[in-house]
């Protein structure tokens, strides 16, 4: 059991260094799938051992072996947590279907948080498959199909609202579509719980961010990181959180 979870992480990884390369290509506009790996900033071709993931980074020490740039931390980040994420996935023992589904949505929730906390911007190419996946699964749950499309309503008609009254101000467009995703993933009412997350996360984020003079009341700060982390925190421990929190009355 142990050398398969091994081999579960080992994947893992490896999805992730490919969420990578989709993750720069998306704001390079080079083809995801035509082009070999190569340095970002000498365009050196990277070599079968320089694309081991995490270890290349550090026996390399986190810098390019021709130009000796540094390496973003990005790169051996995004491929453990994938490791971990799918670790967590099958650890909570789904079906068959909803072990597939929840690796496939995961891999475009990384992406979107990834993308959007460096660039401040969620992209249709990515978030309108997901939410287009995510409610064909739902069509799978005869029984629950209900609550995950009133939950995928619910949440995005919130954020749409914020963006409506604030014209924008507070909320972005990108905002409405992860929160629409957020229902057709979650269902009710756990919708409900990872949005209470996400902005608890957010606010104590922005306090630390402010403390240490990082951003001002000014700054924009992209909530979309947070609603992805919540998500995944609610779709693991979800029924776990809301029995702590009833149990607190």
């Amino acid at each position: 059991m142990v050398l398969f979870y091994i081999l579960i992480f080992a994947f893992g990884t490896i999805i992730g260094s490919f969420l990578n390369v989709v993750i720069y290509r998306l704001n390079t506009k080079e083809s995801i799938l035509k082009n070999r790996s190569h340095c970002p900033f000498c365009n050196k071709r990277l070599t079968w051992y320089e694309l081991i993931p995490i270890i290349s980074f550090f026996i390399q020490i986190g810098r390019c072996r021709g130009c000796r740039k540094k390496i973003s931390w990005q790169y051996p980040l995004v491929e453990f947590f994938t490791g971990i994420i799918f670790l967590l996935v099958f650890f909570f023992q789904y079906s068959l279907l909803g072990t597939c589904f929840l690796l496939l949505v995961s891999c475009f929730l990384i992406i979107i948080f990834v993308y959007d906390l460096k660039h401040y911007l969620v992209v249709d190419i990515i978030i309108y498959p997901a939410i287009i996946i995510s409610f064909l699964y739902c069509l799978s749950e005869v029984s629950m199909i209900i609550d995950y499309i009133l939950a995928s309503i619910i949440a995005g008609g919130f954020f749409l609202a914020i963006v409506l009254i604030s014209k924008g101000k507070w909320m972005g467009t990108g905002d409405i579509k992860i929160g629409v995703l957020m229902g057709l993933v979650l269902g009710m009412p756990w919708v409900f719980v990872a949005l209470s997350l996400a902005f608890l996360f957010g606010a104590f984020v922005s306090i630390i961010l402010l403390a240490f003079k990082k951003k001002t009341l000014q700054s924009e700060i992209p909530f979309g990181p947070f609603l992805v982390f919540a998500t995944f925190v609610v779709m693991f421990w979800g029924e776990a959180l809301l029995n702590w929190y009833l149990n607190l009355f």
